[in-house]
């Protein structure tokens, strides 16, 4: 995947930015209207999933909520004064949390698929601890059945089988 790679941090404010920008736009153009902000929140959580680096992965998931909420602020009606607006802020997050949960999912469904690959992809380059083995090697190997051990006793002075003594 190509395309610009961010911290968690880094996609959080990018994704709070545009968000911003989005809403202040559609103030001027349209009045503020949420469901369009809604629509638009969509791609711009794909966006932030895919550009995050595959170390903050998890942190996708975690930035597009806040960032709806900080660019619902130029588009949140309120009555006068700070307790009419933040109850307008408020108001417009809970009628419009639908968006809110679609977008979280779309980041949280790319983020998931990004890490099962990276995690698939990582194992795939790791060689096996055995060494490779022939398919005949594998099988003769699974049918010869494992010896069982000497069972001593505690105070047996004899060592277990395969012990080696240290030279003094």
């Amino acid at each position: 995947m190509s395309g610009p790679r961010l911290t968690g941090l880094g996609s959080g404010v990018f994704a709070a930015a545009v968000m911003f920008l989005l809403a202040c736009l559609l103030r001027l153009l349209f009045d503020g209207s949420l469901v369009a902000y809604g629509v638009l929140f969509l791609p711009v959580s794909a966006l932030a999933a895919l550009w995050v680096r595959p170390a903050d992965l998890v942190t996708a998931p975690v930035a597009v909520p806040i960032a709806f909420a900080a660019g619902v602020l130029p588009i949140a009606e309120g009555t006068d004064g700070f307790g009419g607006y933040v109850m307008g802020l408020l108001t417009s997050l809970a009628l419009h949390a639908g968006w809110l949960y679609a977008g979280t999912l779309v980041a949280g469904v790319i983020v998931t698929v990004r890490k099962l690959r990276l995690v698939t992809r990582r194992r795939l380059q790791r060689p096996s601890p055995a060494g490779p083995r022939s398919p005949s090697q594998a099988q003769a190997q699974s049918q010869t059945p494992a010896r069982p051990r000497p069972r001593t006793h505690p105070d047996d002075p004899t060592p277990p089988p395969g012990y080696r003594v240290p030279a003094s």
